[in-house]
């Protein structure tokens, strides 16, 4: 079974950007140019080495925006004309999925 998005809820332009290392250094793949729902509300929480960390906000995406591989890197926010307005390195990222194992949204928590 799948649940239905809200599409309506999609209307900030972004661009997500992954880092992916190779021989000459990291090169930036740009895996997804479209719109998501885009929250700037500030939340603070602990790292691992138990270091409090602040995020500036998150990103929803409907279904899989890269599958089946880790989302590390950045994105940037566009106006209307594809302008770079600022950009925001990934802290992490969640697969929300559907009762039938199928992925809802993906989630960006941005620093």
């Amino acid at each position: 079974m799948k649940l239905p998005f809200p599409d309506w809820l999609l209307v900030t332009p972004i661009k997500v950007y992954v880092e992916l290392p190779g021989e000459d250094g990291v090169t930036n793949e740009l895996i997804f140019d479209g719109k998501c729902n885009f929250n700037e509300k500030s939340k603070t929480v602990m790292n691992a080495e138990r270091q409090l960390v602040t995020l500036s906000g998150s990103c929803i995406f409907k279904g899989d925006i890269y599958p089946n591989k880790p989302i590390k890197g950045y994105i940037t926010l566009v106006d209307d004309e594809g302008n770079k307005i600022e950009s925001r390195q990934i802290y992490n990222y969640r697969k929300i999925r559907n009762p039938d194992g199928s992925i809802y949204s993906t989630e960006l928590d941005l620093m």
